[in-house]
């Protein structure tokens, strides 16, 4: 057997999350590899050995065989091209597909016959064969389903999750024609140990993935819907969500904040679908409404109960921890925090902020988000505990002792243990 199973020449355009596992994935198996990303200091951080995602250690970036470039040129002479760049939303929560077709404008200048292009990111049902293909075709010159060949393999990586990983998940893969699947389920057969599926279309690969995501952003929605009925009516939802789980088919999802690449993201894609079609969605942009405004809900709880505290919130000292989309990554994509920041802002609260992962100039940059030090958040009227990393659950992290006496301590998932007298704080999650 050879040293290298999979004899394709291949290229990943984009180096996130998704595409940097890939890529390095791919090397180990493929004689010929190269991973290109248009952001230049991404490219040298990584040939330095540093992963601003986590996603990768150093020794695994020193070890890898991987070329790593920012100059299209490096993308000639490959026999299956993979794209993994962001798919995003607009201002108006439309599909924006600028990543992709950038990515296409990038490639095809390089396609040659024979070759396959296969789309990891996320995408509505045809888009592969009706934006990339259209797209690759003017800057190739070349005739999609003649020349060059499309796949769809969705990505279904899920940042800082060190079980679910790329080898460790079922691939889904697709092809244009029966070869073109073959050849992808090969070379994705090389790389993931947990097995191929081979959907029979690329639509029905692309609504596979979309709808992943659509059900979970649902399932959730109707936790945080239940968690502000229960509110109400002063009944605490993590309680009635173990009662409820005793029963075998009860499906366990969890109020929270709901944010990052996909989830916040995907159900649009697929709604902007259907109302193409002229098919008006219902529960899935109820869901969304829902989920969206969870930031507010929060912000607005955390005004009410200093209030009832006898604290004034224009004049309180408030902090919040974390503000990344969920605990234990640098990820910042989407995030719901910085929703409760804007609310808390509203009422005249300038909080402290603060967050052990996340880059303090992103913040800045995408949020406009000043991070504080720790040591600031001592005696405040009022603590949000948004994001559980998992050094702020640590023994000696002392969460609960940054809020003064009748102080307001708001866990926003409940995962803080009681280390504090309860009649000490008021005490509120979800």
């Amino acid at each position: 057997m050879s040293d290298f199973p999979v004899r394709e020449r291949i290229a990943v355009v984009g180096l996130g999350y998704v595409g940097l596992p890939v890529a390095v994935a791919f090397a180990r198996v493929a004689e010929h590899t190269v991973g290109y990303d248009i952001a230049e200091a991404r490219v040298r951080a990584l040939n330095e050995g540093r992963d601003e995602t986590g996603e990768l250690s150093a020794s695994e970036l020193g070890s890898t065989r991987l070329r790593l470039s920012s100059q299209a040129e490096s993308l000639a002479g490959a026999t299956m091209y993979i794209l993994t760049v962001p798919t995003p939303v607009d201002g108006a929560r439309r599909p924006d597909f600028r990543p992709l077709l950038s990515a296409c404008a990038a490639v095809g200048p390089h396609l040659r016959q024979g070759a396959i292009v296969v789309v990891e990111s996320t995408v509505f049902p045809g888009a592969t064969e009706e934006v990339c293909g259209p797209a690759l075709e003017r800057a190739s010159g070349l005739k999609s389903g003649h020349d060059f060949f499309l796949g769809y393999s969705p990505e279904r990586i899920n940042p800082g999750d060190r079980e679910h990983r790329l080898e460790t998940i079922v691939k889904v893969v697709s092809g244009q024609d029966a070869a073109t699947l073959e050849r992808v389920a090969d070379a994705y057969g090389a790389i993931v140990k947990a097995g191929i599926h081979r959907a029979s279309s690329i639509r029905v690969a692309e609504a596979a993935k979309v709808i992943e995501n659509t059900q979970r952003d649902i399932n959730i929605a109707l936790m945080n819907e239940l968690s502000m009925i229960f509110e109400r009516l002063d009944i605490p939802t993590k309680e009635v969500l173990a009662a409820a789980g005793t029963k075998w088919n009860f499906l366990r999802f969890s109020p929270g904040l709901v944010g990052g690449h996909c989830i916040g993201v995907d159900p649009y894609y697929l709604t902007a679908k259907a109302e193409e079609v002229g098919y008006q969605p219902q529960v899935i942009l109820a869901g969304r409404r829902i989920n969206d405004g969870m930031g507010r809900f929060v912000a607005q709880k955390a005004i009410k109960l200093m209030v009832s505290a006898g604290i004034a919130p224009s004049s309180a000292r408030v902090g919040v921890l974390g503000i990344t989309f969920k605990e234990n990554v640098p990820d910042l994509r989407n995030s719901r925090v910085p929703d409760i920041i804007d609310e808390l802002k509203s009422f005249g609260i300038d909080p402290l902020v603060h967050d052990p992962h996340c880059c303090a100039l992103t913040a800045k940059h995408e949020y406009g988000l000043s991070l504080d030090e720790l040591p600031r958040f001592r005696n405040l009227d009022a603590l949000i505990l948004a994001v559980p990393h998992a050094s702020y659950l640590a023994a000696d992290a002392g969460v609960g002792d940054m809020v003064r006496s009748g102080g307001v301590l708001i866990d926003l998932k409940g995962t803080l243990a009681d280390g504090r007298r309860s009649d000490d704080l008021v005490r509120w999650s979800l």
